[in-house]
């Protein structure tokens, strides 16, 4: 409500775990401004593009000249900002508040403090802060969204009982209102109600989940493997004929389900968050560890199909699929900076040996991810271990550029430490092994 009123263009970032690799927030950051300033930061997309992108504070201080240059006021909003453990992004962020131009403001939405100077900016006057206890409800809100919104007649008694024991937690409410639609003892409830017993809310949440049709039931819990949600990608899951998937987000919506809009069009939902994981450990109770594979395998080819990549890949790791999240690694999607190198590396390094020995493509895409997040400790191991690896397999070409892309690894592992003659030795070798298509993106 604020951002509509606030008479401001303003570029909203809607962020997940995903995000903590710098270089995918960075080009996410940049698609956001470009909501309300076309074109603004093209050159640090095609940055972030080369097999080698810069360190991200050159970019970001050339971002921040361009802002600087803009004459309207705008507003930038990272949401969720949370869901992030990264310290490079943390850097990043306080890097832009420490240089933010003056006509440019930035929101910051969280469920914690984020570890951001804040206490130098409260110390300036530069930050303004809404809390808790900004954001509860007051008793009378309490009794207006009880009574008017969720449609219950509850008495002025048993909205002060339930208000206090919420402390004005407007989910909290959400949920008790949830719960109390039909009973005829509204005040019972009430008394038995604490907001601060840990089970209560999985009491609710089933309440609420009992209530709704059986086919309901099924698309909360097989789509809540989705961070966020759309029609076409719903019924894809669900490997639905009915192409239904739309018309129950739009009810999940209307009927108050924890759902929340990512976009004015309402195309894009999420679930809240405590919402979508109480779905999904329910969901681990009711199917069996291959039923849930599937709805990722179809999620994982309906993203794939659909050009995003990062995500296609995300769904295959979660299952284990590797020879479906090789195959998405070494396809003809976006550059490895743009694939989430931080998931990437996380699922290469959980893999057995044994399974890495028979795919040496994927001891070089470790290495080369290592490298890619600035890491050298452990690249000349994991090389090796391709080296090995690649003995046992074809000498095609596929193999060729493997060996190809080793000798480019050890080139830039010699760059970092300054041995010209084995970048000269290791360049000349990548040069001679990998494939011409390939030497543009890889050399």
């Amino acid at each position: 409500e604020w951002v509509a009123a606030c008479g401001q263009p303003v570029a909203w970032l809607s962020l997940d775990a995903g995000d903590n690799d710098p270089a995918r927030f960075l080009a996410y950051l940049v698609a956001a401004l470009q909501t309300v300033i076309p074109g603004i930061g093209a050159g640090v997309l095609a940055a972030l593009e080369s097999p080698q992108p810069p360190p991200i504070e050159p970019l970001l201080t050339g971002l921040l000249n361009e802002l600087a240059a803009v004459r309207q006021g705008f507003i930038l909003v990272l949401d969720d900002y949370h869901l992030l453990d990264a310290q490079p992004v943390d850097r990043a962020i306080a890097f832009l508040l420490e240089h933010l131009p003056p006509q440019m403001h930035l929101v910051i939405a969280t469920r914690e403090d984020p570890p951001l100077p804040l206490a130098r900016l409260r110390a300036r006057g530069q930050l303004t802060e809404l809390r808790a206890a900004d954001l509860r409800f007051t008793p009378a809100e309490a009794a207006e969204f009880l009574n008017q919104v969720m449609g219950l007649h509850l008495s002025a008694e048993d909205i002060a009982a339930l208000e206090a024991r919420t402390e004005g937690w407007i989910a909290g409410l959400q949920l008790a209102a949830l719960s109390m639609q039909g009973r005829p003892d509204a005040a019972s409830f009430i008394e038995s109600f604490t907001g601060s017993d840990r089970f209560v809310l999985d009491y609710l949440v089933e309440e609420v989940l009992a209530k709704q049709p059986a086919s309901v039931q099924a698309f909360l819990l097989h789509t809540s493997i989705l961070d966020r949600l759309c029609g076409p990608l719903c019924d894809a899951v669900l490997a639905s004929s009915a192409a239904a998937g739309q018309e129950v987000l739009e009810y999940l919506e209307h009927a108050n389900l924890f759902i929340v809009p990512l976009d004015n069009e309402r195309r894009w939902y999420r679930y809240h968050h405590l919402f979508g994981d109480l779905l999904r450990q329910r969901l681990g109770q009711n199917l069996t560890a291959g039923e849930i594979a599937e709805f990722h395998i179809r999620a994982s080819q309906w993203y794939e199909d659909h050009g995003l990549e990062i995500e296609a890949f995300q769904h295959a790791a979660v299952v284990g699929d590797v020879e479906r999240a090789e195959r998405l690694i070494d396809g003809k999607g976006l550059h490895l900076p743009f694939r989430g190198v931080a998931a990437m590396l996380d699922w290469l390094e959980s893999l057995p040996r044994t399974v890495l020995d028979v795919r040496p493509s994927l001891w070089v895409r470790s290495a080369l991810s290592s490298l890619f997040s600035g890491q050298t400790t452990g690249v000349e191991e994991k090389l090796q271990a391709a080296e090995h690896a690649l003995q046992s397999v074809e000498a095609d070409d596929k193999a060729r550029n493997l060996i190809g892309q080793i000798a480019s690894a050890r080139a830039i592992v010699a760059l970092t430490q300054h041995q010209i003659e084995t970048i000269l030795a290791q360049s000349r070798r990548a040069l001679e092994y990998l494939h011409p298509k390939n030497l543009s993106s890889r050399a």
